[in-house]
């Protein structure tokens, strides 16, 4: 074995009652792996195709087609089984040749293939994010694969200025030309109800639509106004995680320095807009440029509220809203610098300076239009408020986040809510890692049951019908094992306070037997408890300051003693039955992000 670049070894010899989170853990990583194995017999073919009717459009198209897949990278990060990497790679392979030979007839885009160069063809960031949210992932696990390389930076260069058959970059204004876009290039015209919803198909006793939908003509109808497409939208801010990932992958100034570029333009707008983010930006660089100098106009925007057909009702879609924080994030992971985190920050508090009492009660708007302020609520605006207390640990930005705030990530009834888990952290909440952990452990076989009630056919399965029984659960795990957000279907790198590496297997993750728990967090200081619930056999692992080691530990702490590191990484020894409480000093934001393995 190759040395290990760790300035500091700590030997933990003392054994420990191994404490029931710890089981309760290492059964999830199994448990969930075994379950994938499942799944991916259910649902794919020897391919790695879905065995599903394939289509494009918003409602049920490629990219719920790779959800399917989600949270299957970072699963196998976190220490499961190669197996779920080995499916993964198997799955997303099958997905990019699938989709690429699936062509659509009316829609004009995707005649040709619903991918091209191995990416969707023209589209928004609010569905490519969820394409790629595996993806991103990917390299947290195998950041030597050259096929993963070669991919972050083909798709970078379509937001670059690289490819001339994807002219979405305009340097002189710092745009991404259209909301719709992707390898072909952007779309410079008003899209239609068409271009969203796919070519026409048989849906009454065929299909079950997820949005509700009943017939055809209420797909169009429901993405009948989404029209307003031309000119830069803040959700192209995900664009910037293609970029994010190449820099980490290859260290290439490039992929930085256009990220960077192109966020700040975003920050320079939200200024000049008084703190708000604008939500259309004109193909001449201007505010509003595209929908008559509304700053809240755009498909999507602060003021998109449309007729939902299924209902009937009046439906409020300022979809950007729950997606651009994490853009600014990602200029925090490639400069460390806390500006980022005040353009967001300024968002929440510009909103809120809005409320109003209506009817006795004080309500707050997360909507702005013609008239103004509206779609008012009774809990204060706070999308994103998590991140960025999350990312600038000040106790005033934790006070942005409501009580109510639950998980957006979960997906049904989990009691995993954002304030739970600060709870814990902050020492009000002692049992939440246990609860959390056990809840996600009964999900695996919920959902389990449920892949085996599944009666339906191949012919009768839309690509979103699985979505629900991916058995890939981990919100709880990377809260819990590497004090981070999770990861969702945003399509944005990994946040988090540590994560681990197995040197003897040469591979991402905690090692086998292995348990890891955060438990307390503070701007400068981590405290981590790890457990070695092996009672016959020693376990060496290597913690490493952020996912991409942009944290740089100061020194650990251990039974009052206190060791040196001044590094990224810190290697440790856990004797058989041995465990131990850390507390590591951190200078977060210190390195710039890479996701090279620390024997590299």
């Amino acid at each position: 074995m190759g040395s290990i670049a760790c300035p500091a070894t700590i030997d933990i010899t003392t054994p420990t009652t191994v404490p029931y989170w710890a089981l309760l853990e290492r059964e999830l990583l199994r448990a969930q792996a075994v379950a994938c194995e499942h799944f991916f017999d259910h649902y794919f073919d020897e391919r790695g195709y879905l065995l599903c009717y394939p289509r494009w459009g918003g409602d049920d198209g490629p990219d719920d087609a790779a959800e399917n897949l989600l949270n299957w990278p970072i699963l196998h990060a976190l220490g499961a089984s190669d197996v779920v990497r080995d499916l993964y790679r198997q799955g997303w392979e099958g997905h990019l040749r699938q989709y690429t030979e699936a062509k659509t007839v009316e829609v004009p885009m995707a005649r040709d293939g619903m991918y091209y160069k191995e990416f969707p063809v023209m589209f928004d960031w609010f569905h490519h994010g969820e394409s790629y949210a595996v993806i991103v992932l990917q390299g947290l696990s195998e950041p030597d694969d050259r096929k993963l390389r070669e991919r972050m930076q083909r798709y970078s260069g379509f937001y670059m200025g690289e490819d001339p058959q994807a002219p979405n970059w305009d340097p002189e204004h710092k745009i991404i030309r259209s909301m719709m876009n992707g390898s072909r290039g952007p779309m410079l015209r008003k899209a239609t109800g068409l271009d969203w919803a796919g070519d026409p198909f048989e849906v009454e006793g065929r299909f079950r639509l997820g949005h509700g939908e009943h017939t055809y003509q209420q797909v169009v109808e429901h993405f009948k106004d989404y029209n307003d497409v031309v000119g830069d939208h803040p959700l192209n801010l995900g664009a910037t995680s293609m970029a994010f990932c190449a820099y980490a992958l290859t260290g290439m100034e490039k992929y930085r320095d256009w990220a960077l570029e192109y966020i700040d333009a975003w920050a320079e707008r939200s200024a000049a807009n008084g703190g708000l983010i604008p939500t259309n930006i004109g193909l001449d660089g201007t505010i509003g440029g595209e929908v008559d100098g509304k700053w809240y106009g755009g498909v999507y925007g602060w003021g998109f509220s449309v007729i939902d057909p299924a209902t009937g009702e009046v439906a409020h879609r300022p979809g950007f809203q729950s997606r651009c924080a994490y853009g600014f994030g990602n200029g925090l992971l490639l400069s460390g610098d806390m500006r980022y985190v005040d353009v967001w920050r300024t968002v929440i508090h510009k909103v809120r300076e809005n409320a109003q009492e209506i009817d006795g009660q004080l309500q707050y708007p997360y909507s702005y239009g013609d008239e103004g302020w509206y779609n008012w609520q009774p809990h204060p605006f706070a999308h994103g408020a998590m991140e960025i207390y999350y990312w600038s640990m000040d106790p005033e930005d934790r006070k942005l986040i409501p009580a109510h705030e639950a998980s957006a990530t979960t997906g049904d009834e989990q009691p995993s809510y954002p304030n739970h888990w600060l709870d814990f952290l902050e020492g009000s909440r002692p049992d939440y890692a246990a609860e959390a952990l056990a809840f996600d452990l009964e999900r695996v076989r919920r959902k389990m049951e449920l892949m085996r009630a599944d009666t339906s056919t191949p012919d009768t399965r839309l690509s979103d019908d699985m979505n629900h029984m991916n058995p890939a659960t981990t919100d709880a795990l990377i809260q819990l094992m590497l004090g981070g957000l999770p990861t969702g279907r945003t399509g944005y790198p990994l946040h988090c306070r540590v994560r681990y590496f197995d040197p003897e297997r040469r591979r991402a993750g905690l090692p086998e037997d292995v348990a890891a728990l955060v438990e307390r967090m503070t701007a400068d200081e981590t405290t981590l408890q790890l457990v070695n619930i092996n009672q016959t056999e020693a376990r060496t692992l290597i913690v490493q300051g952020g996912a991409y080691g942009e944290h740089q530990i100061e020194s650990v702490t251990l039974d009052d003693q206190t060791v040196a590191v001044d590094a990224r990484t810190f290697a440790l020894t856990l004797a058989p039955g041995a465990g131990a409480c850390l507390s590591l000093r951190m200078k977060r934001y210190a390195n710039l992000p890479s996701l090279a393995f620390p024997w590299a």
